[in-house]
């Protein structure tokens, strides 16, 4: 049997205290973003894209710890696709933006995947509390010029220990696509298996975001994202692997 480079791990890590603030769009919008081979996936009828700060740690490329690039944070703008194959309802993410802090990621992230990552200035500060609560702040130097030099910013807080996902809530739809697509410069899309556990979270107060929108996202997404999201919530996070991409390519005519 020939083995599918789906079946091999590319990347493996730990990620935690994932910050995901939620926003309904107008569909059109993304639109032009949907890489082939898949569609919009929508959560009772509205189309969702999210703004997702969390830590990476334990990080390993090819099973091999890369020293200096164990840790770092990132920063997402992602939203929600799906690929029948065959008998299959693959739920997947699709990328508008990546932020990380270092280079080296960034670089094999554009080369092998073809996905948008940028390298910027990066900090965070998670604090837990004795009764399980959790406060987390990603932080980010703006690249664009209108911000250059300015601090940005996505914050929540969890209060109490975090709870098991509830079956077809919203939580579960955003946290639980374990499948990523990323258009390719020839029009084909990359297709590769995101693989963890079920998460546990905490319903988010004293939510904040803050950074230069349109210059980071694009006028198209400034007046969805410059409102307050309609939903927010912290995931406690835990051991991830991604594996190699396979392509998805339209049949020769």
């Amino acid at each position: 049997m020939i083995s599918s480079p789906l079946d091999r791990v590319f990347l493996s890590a730990r990620w935690r205290s994932l910050v995901m603030l939620n926003w309904e769009i107008d569909p059109d919008i993304l639109r032009s973003e949907v890489p082939f081979g898949t569609e919009l996936d929508f959560f009772e009828g509205r189309t969702l894209v999210s703004i997702v700060g969390f830590l990476f740690d334990q990080t390993r490329l090819l099973g091999v710890p890369i020293p200096f690039h164990r840790q770092f944070e990132e920063l997402n703008l992602r939203f929600y696709v799906a690929r029948r194959e065959q008998d299959e309802f693959r739920r997947g993410v699709a990328f508008i933006s990546e932020l990380v802090p270092k280079w080296a990621i960034a670089y094999t992230a554009r080369r092998f995947y073809n996905e948008h990552y940028i390298s910027v200035p990066m900090k965070h500060q998670i604090e837990k509390g004795d009764d399980g609560s959790i406060a987390a702040r990603y932080q980010w130097m703006s690249p664009t010029p209108q911000a250059k030099s300015q601090w940005s910013h996505v914050a929540a807080r969890g209060i109490g220990p975090p709870v098991p996902l509830e079956d077809a809530s919203l939580e579960q739809f955003i946290a639980e696509h374990y499948w990523g697509y990323s258009q390719q410069r020839n029009g084909s899309t990359f297709e590769y298996q995101v693989k963890h556990p079920a998460w546990r979270v905490w319903p988010a107060t004293e939510v904040e975001f803050q950074c230069d929108v349109e210059g980071l996202y694009g006028a198209k997404y400034s007046e969805v994202l410059n409102r307050s999201p309609d939903s927010a919530f912290i995931a406690d996070g835990s051991a991830v692997t991604v594996s190699f991409p396979r392509r998805i390519q339209a049949a020769a005519c």
